[in-house]
Parts: C-alpha cells; structure tokens; sequence
C-alpha cells in the first residue's frame, strides 16, 4: 500500500470521457509534470493541455485536484479527464509510469485505502462493489443503502453496546473485592440476551440480502418435451437452449439471467426427468433433481395434453412449486384451477406466468426497512459472535464471561472492519476492478 497509484477509474475502450485517478502521497507531481498547471486550485476542474514528460501534446482535457484529507481515499488525489480514445489513455498511462514513485494500482486498492484512512468501513466498501456490479434496480437501491452505511449502523450500535456490558464486568476483575450485585448480574444477562435475539433475528432473514445480491434461482422442471426449453427462450426472449421433439435433448443445466420486476433472476432449464438407462441422461436427470432442491421456485412444467406429473415431484417443497401446464393452445379442456396454463409456442398466458414469479420473487426479496445481510462472510461472522455471546452466559467465572465478550465484540469488528486483519482485507478487494 505504498507510493502514489494510478489507474483508469473508466471502463477501457472508445467513450467520450475517460477518467484516470491518481492517489498518494506524490499525487499532484502528476499535474505538474504533465500540464501547464503548476498549483491547482483544490476541488476546481482546470481545463488545460496534458502532455508527455518531455512536453508532447496527448490530449485536452480537465484536471481536478483534491488534498488529503478531503478525498476518496484519504490521500491527495488527482483526475485526469480526457476523451476516451485507447491511445490517448495508453500515452496518459504510460507517462504516468515514468514519474518518480508511481505505479500502477491493484485490484481495489484505492477503495482499499479509502477504508484504511478512515473514510469508509468495510461494509460500505462492499456496498459500493455491489453497486458498480449491480444489473437491477433493487439490486441498485440494496448497494446503495449499504454503501450509505445502513448495515454498519446496525453492526456499530450493537458494538458499543457490548462495550458497554463489557465495561461493567472490567471493572468487577480490576475491583475483586467487590462482589457483583446480583442486580448487576442479572441486567448483564438480560442485555447479553436481549442483544443475541436481536442478531439472531437478523440472522433469520431468509437469506432474502445475499438472493437479491447473488440471484433468485429458478428451475424449470417437468418430463421429456413438456416444453421446458420452449418455455427457458420465450421467458429469455431468444433461443437459448436448444428444442426439439426428440426426447431427451436437453442433458445439462442451462441458465439465464433475467430481470424480473427489477430483481436479478437466474432460471435454469434441466433434463427432462423420467427412468431411463442411458448413462449420459442419468446425470442430467440426477442433476435436474439436485437444481430442483436447491432452486428458490421451481416452475413444474406438464404437457396439457398428457396431463401426468411425472413421480420426481416428490421430495420437492411444495410451497415453492408454481405448477405450469404447457400447449394450452392445443388443449381442449382447460380448466381454471391453480395451475397455470400458457402455451410456450404462442405466449398464451407467459404474462401471467410472470406475473406469478414476480409476485413470489417479490415477496422472497424485496427490500424492508431493516437492511439485510448481504455476503456469507457477515454472516459467519455474526454466528461467531452469537456462539461467543451463548458461552458467555454459561461461564463458570466472571474472568472466562469477560473473555467471551471480547471474542464477540471482535467477531463484530471484523464485519466493519474495527479488527484489522490483513488476510481478510486481501479476501474483500480481490474481487473489485482495477481502478477503483
């Protein structure tokens, strides 16, 4: 994390605007060595030539200048803006390169100095990854509010609170020879369990954060040539998996990313599911299954002209089945019971079909006023901390009771950060984008 980091803060390749960032310690040589400016006014974007060290014309653009500690980072940090042609941000680049004491950013690292300055906790740094990956609308407004500190607030309050309690049993071990009144005991007990109900509560959230960050997961079940990959194109409106009347055409699982209602939805199309000895469809059956157990919702997709569920629905929820009978545009009798009758040839009934997902999808995801967890590593970190919290109040001594505490609040702070712990901040940035 030493010298002063450059990187372009833009996506690479043809654009009107480019942005390059510079940050450290030695930010603002950048603009002396390659413009006209020699003291740039903090926070005033100047228009100005940008050349070479050896005074060549690359381009014309603006540069911005902004002093520590008012930064993104926390450090003084300079912009580049100039047109988005490759060549000019490969010269703007290169140059960059031959100044004393800069190099090239890694992945993260100037959000990663942004949380080791102070100017931001780790929850948030995830939240604004989360908001440059976004692909929905309330994936958006789920990163944003975590990058807004909603989370941390939670985290912090329960922080301190544990402080506290904390506080009260440090005294007791520095003062031996008073004895703890039995009030005091008992209002520490209540708090510690007054706090475990409230992080266990949060911890029951039906994983709803991580489904809207990571994707609903959907499978399309039913027998051979119910239609299943009929229905997987007409819902991604293009041919994504392969149809055919021959039965047992589709062997693995095939996926697609949708957006439903501004909610990220992955539907996977599978192996139609019947008896068979061939061992390639075996596995495709088997793994339809498998998709089928895991699935958020499984649409159960029947030929209505057959009308047999085939008997692998059996070990399936039943409350996240939406049951689906296809070719209703060749049926006879359709009837108005709780299936749902579409035809994936024509599109009778997709719109309902739709409707339906939506609505559970909604209803599994949508965003409450109590933020939810977001990333498998809060939440192992908050099972630490209650299984801490639940020895504490089985400790034979106050010393042992203490010491728990401690464990807690440190399974706390590893969430926002208020542990530092190098290999966890290698965990959290490796999967950001250079540039940012």
């Amino acid at each position: 994390m030493n010298g002063t980091i450059f990187a372009p803060a833009t996506a690479l390749g043809k654009a009107g605007v480019a942005v390059i960032r510079i940050s450290g310690s030695r930010a603002i040589e950048a603009i002396r060595h390659m413009t006209a400016v020699k003291e740039p006014v903090p926070r005033k974007a100047i228009f100005t030539q940008i050349h070479s060290l050896d005074k060549t014309a690359i381009d014309n653009g603006l540069v911005l200048y902004f002093p520590c500690p008012n930064s993104f980072t926390g450090e003084d940090v300079v912009e580049f803006q100039t047109h988005g042609g490759r060549a000019i941000m490969a010269a703007v680049l290169s140059e960059l390169s031959k100044i004393k004491d800069f190099r090239p950013a890694e992945r993260g690292e100037f959000t990663r100095r942004a949380v080791e300055n102070g100017k931001m906790d780790l929850t948030a740094a995830e939240g604004l990854a989360d908001l440059v990956d976004a692909e929905t609308e309330q994936q958006r407004k789920q990163a944003l509010r975590q990058m807004d500190g909603a989370l941390a607030k939670i985290y912090e309050d329960w922080h301190d609170r544990l402080l506290h309690v904390l506080a009260w049993m440090e005294a007791y071990i520095d003062f031996p020879e008073e004895e703890i009144p039995q009030s005091v005991s008992e209002d520490v007990r209540h708090k510690i369990g007054g706090l475990m109900s409230e992080i266990q509560a949060h911890l029951n959230d039906g994983r709803r954060g991580e489904k809207l960050r990571d994707g609903f997961q959907i499978a399309i079940i039913g027998a051979p040539n119910a239609g299943k990959s009929s229905l997987m194109n007409r819902l991604a409106q293009r041919d994504v998996a392969i149809v055919s009347s021959t039965a047992g055409t589709t062997r693995d699982i095939i996926e697609v990313r949708l957006d439903i209602n501004g909610y990220p939805v992955i539907v996977a199309d599978t192996a139609g599911l019947r008896e068979t000895e061939e061992e390639i469809e075996a596995e495709g059956v088997r793994r339809a299954k498998k998709r089928a157990e895991e699935a958020d919702l499984v649409l159960w997709l029947t030929d209505a002209l057959k009308h047999k569920n085939p008997k692998e629905a059996q070990g399936i929820d039943s409350q996240k089945i939406i049951s689906v009978m296809n070719k209703a545009d060749k049926a006879s009798d359709i009837k108005n019971d709780e299936n749902i009758w579409i035809s994936a040839k024509t599109g009778q009934g997709i719109e309902v079909l739709l409707e339906k997902i939506g609505h559970f999808v909604e209803e599994k995801m949508a965003l409450r006023e109590e933020p939810s967890l977001t990333r498998l590593r809060h939440r192992k970190s908050l099972e630490e901390c209650m299984q801490c919290l639940n020895s504490s109040l089985k400790a034979p001594e106050i010393e042992l009771m203490t010491e728990d505490l401690r464990m807690a609040m440190r399974s706390l702070g590893k969430i926002t950060g208020q542990v530092q712990v190098e290999e966890l901040l290698d965990v959290i940035f490796k999967d950001f984008c250079i540039g940012k």
